[in-house]
């Protein structure tokens, strides 16, 4: 039994370190693209802004109106929502 506690305590700190965090964070993310609705002002994960002008349940996309034009792109490219970026508390150093 002493020879598998220490495997078992190295899975347990990578599971609380590095699973859990990506499981909650792939979670928050699907259900934020399921959320989405016209005229969010958004932030795609390549750093594009812009306003949601159109949504497809069909094939999984939205169409993004920016300053240069309307640009299709997948649900899952949008990182965040400007409202929660501009609400986002400040760190105080």
């Amino acid at each position: 039994m002493m020879d598998i506690l220490p495997y078992l305590a190295i899975f347990a700190v990578a599971y609380f370190f590095l699973l859990a965090p990506n499981l909650k964070r792939a979670k928050q993310e699907k259900k934020f693209a399921a959320e989405l609705k016209r005229g969010d002002k958004v932030i795609t994960k390549s750093g594009l802004h812009g306003k949601v002008s159109d949504l497809n349940d069909k094939d999984n996309s939205c169409v993004i109106e920016t300053m240069a034009g309307k640009i299709k792109f997948e649900r899952s490219a949008i990182s965040m929502e400007m409202s929660q970026k501009l609400n986002a508390p400040v760190a105080v150093k």
